[in-house]
């Protein structure tokens, strides 16, 4: 009890580590189960004070982790341990038990094989703590003191067990204050180098096991602390969310008839991560949401990210996540290395034993058990992109379409959604290759998104920056460019799209989602599903056309009509010469059983023109003229045949489409108040 306490004023003294004032809390609320607790005895030649027995808690706060992740880190298991008898210094070597967690999910972590253990992982199991209380704790002995020692490649598979080390009682001093002195675990027969108190842990489908861990009852020294940490799942196995959260949880066995009590925990709640609601389009300004049909442009005006005007804005993408801390940084610490902290990124523990370097030996792997490869990513993803048109994006967060926010970006661009960062936690940024510059000078850094010839290209941004405490919401702008070319259909018409999504996914290709959602030693950390996307329409191309109303068209009676069409896109005023089809719809009275009847291509300054009696034999009604090109003009001519004793023509209605370049208009193709 004289030590837990010692632990609880230390970490009351120690306020920045909040974590172990929790812990030790319930520490010493647990010691109180303690003794109408049962199970087999753990015998030795020290003091005893019962049996030894385990409670299990989360180490914090049940975390909130991604449904579309399928490489969560779950809350931390801590196994807080009393009685038995501590055994004296001998040379026999220190019992061991299996650990094995078995999750309602498949476990993740990332493997660090070797040559004897194929599916060893970053998942770790620390005895009593290790570096948790650094040089300041009142402790010296086998405790927060210690140094993280991993049983390493080199002892994997030898000894006690696999995964396991052989370690011994010796003899060494525990208690600076009160000069006690205890028998404590080291790592040969008469020796003092402590043994080892990290242990990886090997991944089998929804398990993780530890073998071969020295069990070894703290008597009457206090507690024997196992906590078991860096375990990740795959939550988007997990069903739940929204209103009702899935839940992740962990079942704990342990052999050798130790004994445990609370042995199923929750250790996540699964919840979406990108707000349904809130992610997706916003209008340029940032004052409201985007157009749910996207913005519409015509193929005969062409859009430019070099001019000053506005017209290549589409708006902003906008990321928001369902809950605080979704988005993450990789690393929020140089080294994270306290066991019980919570570091609130991508990146969990990360042993002391390995340090932040990409020299790594006591893993046998150049992988730091529990890093990631980078922060939370988030994908832009662009489909349908018609051929002639370049998407570009903002390399960074911005206020609006035309302004970035002051002060350094909270996320930036990646040249791709699996590059990794260095070492060192430098982003692979994606360069800008130029500058939006709206007409108040204001300008963004823009990059092009490269498509492919399916017209399909990804834009990922890296969170570098985050607020764990609150929602989160990051704004990237978004253009187009293309020029119009009409002629030759150019950009051709169609609709674009795009999907919002964490990064990286299986529609990047990296990996399926079957490998992704699987324990892996070369996929790197986090991966994500495509489950959860959300697709918006973004912009729309349509043909440059004129439509037409002829109110009056009849082929009977003696009567028949004459339909002549103007293509007038060549003229004074530098619209860009065009061609194109026209399409007649007839309504009424014996409309053709073909309908529309589509033209001839009608060629830029040039004319057609065709019979009803022709096109729709004994029609008597109206019909809608729509000609691919700009500036079409109609003349209808109605006369009994042979225009011998009535005739009559008219020029045609024309709706405005919307589609006119400054010259010949500003409300459609031309609106002549007819």
């Amino acid at each position: 009890m004289k030590e837990n306490f010692d632990r609880f004023k230390y970490a009351l003294y120690k306020e920045k580590e909040m974590p172990e004032i929790r812990k030790w809390i319930t520490a010493l609320a647990g010691l109180a189960l303690f003794a109408g607790l049962a199970s087999a005895q753990v015998t030795g030649n020290g003091s005893s004070t019962g049996a030894f027995t385990c409670a299990t808690t989360n180490a914090s706060v049940t975390p909130t982790i991604r449904a579309e992740g399928y490489t969560e880190a779950v809350g931390d298991i801590v196994l807080i341990c009393a009685g038995g008898t501590l055994p004296a210094a001998n040379a026999v070597p220190v019992p061991t038990a299996n650990f094995t967690i078995f999750l309602n999910t498949a476990v993740t972590s990332r493997l660090l094989p070797t040559s004897a253990i194929p599916n060893a992982s970053e998942a770790l199991l620390l005895i009593d703590e290790p570096g948790a209380s650094l040089s300041a704790s009142p402790e010296t002995g086998y405790g927060p003191a210690q140094a993280q020692i991993p049983c390493g490649a080199a002892n994997i598979g030898v000894g006690a067990g696999a995964g396991g080390c052989t370690e011994y009682m010796g003899t060494s001093s525990t208690e600076a204050a009160s000069g006690i002195t205890y028998p404590v675990p080291v790592s040969a027969p008469g020796g003092t180098a402590p043994g080892a108190n990290v242990f990886q842990g090997i991944v089998t489908g929804n398990q993780v096991s530890f073998f071969g861990i020295p069990v070894v009852p703290p008597g009457t020294t206090g507690n024997r602390v196992y906590r078991i940490t860096n375990i990740r799942v795959n939550a988007n196995g997990i069903a739940g969310g929204g209103a009702v959260p899935g839940q992740a949880t962990a079942s704990i066995s342990i052999s050798s008839g130790l004994g445990i009590t609370n042995s199923t925990l929750t250790v996540g709640f699964v919840s979406q991560g990108l707000s349904s609601t809130n992610t997706g389009l916003r209008n340029s300004g940032n004052s409201g949401a985007g157009s749910a049909n996207g913005t519409s442009f015509s193929q005969c005006s062409s859009a430019s990210v070099t001019s000053t005007s506005s017209t290549a804005a589409l708006g902003l993408l906008q990321f928001a996540d369902n809950f605080p801390g979704a988005f993450k940084v990789r690393q929020a610490a140089a080294v994270q290395n306290i066991p019980g902290t919570i570091y609130s990124s991508e990146s969990n523990f990360v042993s002391a034993s390995t340090g932040y370097s990409s020299t790594v030996t006591a893993f046998g792997t150049s992988y730091l058990p529990g890093q990631a490869d980078y922060g939370t990513r988030l994908k832009a993803l662009f489909s349908n992109v018609p051929s002639g048109v370049s998407i570009y994006v903002s390399t960074r967060d911005v206020t609006n379409s035309f302004l970035t926010p002051s002060g350094a970006p909270n996320a930036e661009l990646v040249v791709s959604e699996t590059a990794s960062d260095a070492v060192s936690g430098t982003v692979p940024v994606a360069g800008q290759t130029g500058n939006y510059t709206a007409a108040n000078a204001a300008t963004v850094p823009i990059a092009p998104v490269a498509l492919t010839s399916a017209g399909t290209g990804a834009a990922v941004w890296e969170v570098v920056a985050a607020t764990p405490a609150q929602i989160q919401t990051l704004d990237f702008a978004v253009y187009i460019n293309y020029t119009a070319a009409p002629a030759t259909n150019s950009p051709a018409p169609g609709t674009v799209t795009v999907t919002f999504s964490f990064a990286p996914t299986p529609s990047g290709g990296a990996f399926t989602s079957t490998t992704g959602a699987a324990a892996s030693s070369s996929l790197t950390l986090p991966r994500f599903s495509d489950s959860l996307d959300v697709t918006k329409n973004l912009a729309s191309i349509a043909l440059c056309s004129t439509a037409m109303l002829f109110p009056y068209v009849i082929n009977v009676n003696g009567f028949d009509t004459g339909i002549a069409i103007a293509n007038t896109t060549t003229d004074i005023f530098g619209t860009a010469a065009q061609a194109g089809v026209c399409s007649f719809y007839f309504y009424g009275t014996a409309a053709p059983t073909v309908n529309p009847f589509v033209t001839p291509t009608v060629a830029t300054g040039t004319d057609y023109a065709n019979l009803a009696s022709t096109m729709a034999p004994g029609f008597d009604g109206y019909m809608i003229a729509n000609c691919n090109f700009q500036y079409a003009h109609g003349f209808a001519f109605v006369s009994d045949v042979g225009a011998r004793n009535l005739a009559m023509g008219y020029l045609p209605l024309i709706f405005s489409n919307g589609s006119a370049p400054a010259g010949r208009g500003t409300s459609g193709a031309e609106n002549l108040n007819q």
